[in-house]
């Protein structure tokens, strides 16, 4: 695997990386179910969204819903899963665009991963992070690093004794650490999660 000899070069991350089971980024289609099942899970813990997710599921007769099946659920319906009214409205959100811009799968596949963070935000309810993690694990791309993710912080503050205190200072010094990671960011981000997790 050509990212671990790559991330390895930094030692400190090499400890971390020899401690856990080696990782696999998976290329995903059904776009849109991935962004919506994002927002279901925001501020929730694993086990809670999951029930949610399953109930959202349980709307339809089919296992992926398109953006138009959603969109034809009764607000109250998709409400009464368990989403509060600005969740129901931004899985909408979702759903409309992708409708509205007519996106497949394989457009999102082929973009560059800047150009769709900024595609992607201008739905309302999708901001950067939400992008980030859908670039990651959705369209398994190699090279994001999501800066703004507090797991990561807490993880490279503990690793590379930053300064947590001086939030500004400590992005630019996260910054300047992960481009050494390049072009296997996301593994790194992988990586660290695992270790502050504890995997």
């Amino acid at each position: 695997m050509p990212h671990i000899a790559h991330l390895s070069k930094d030692k400190k991350l090499a400890k971390i990386i020899a401690l856990q089971q080696k990782y696999e980024l998976q290329k995903r289609n059904h776009v849109h179910l991935h962004i919506c099942s994002s927002i279901m899970s925001q501020q929730l813990s694993t086990k809670v969204a999951a029930v949610i997710y399953a109930r959202f599921l349980a709307l339809f007769k089919k296992k992926n819903p398109t953006p138009k099946d959603v969109v034809a659920i009764p607000f109250d319906e998709l409400r009464a899963i368990g989403l509060s009214n600005a969740k129901t409205n931004y899985v909408l959100n979702v759903c409309n665009f992708f409708i509205d811009n007519k996106i497949t799968d394989a457009q999102l596949h082929k973009m560059d991963s800047e150009a769709l963070i900024d595609f992607l935000v201008q739905i309302k309810g999708v901001g950067r992070w939400t992008v980030e993690m859908i670039l990651m694990f959705t369209l398994g791309r190699e090279d994001v690093f999501a800066l703004d993710d507090l797991g990561i912080q807490q993880a490279m503050t503990k690793l590379y004794k930053l300064d947590a205190t001086d939030k500004k200072g400590m992005k630019q010094k996260m910054i300047l650490l992960s481009n050494k990671w390049s072009p296997y960011r996301t593994y790194a981000c992988r990586y660290l999660w695992g270790w502050k997790d504890g995997e």
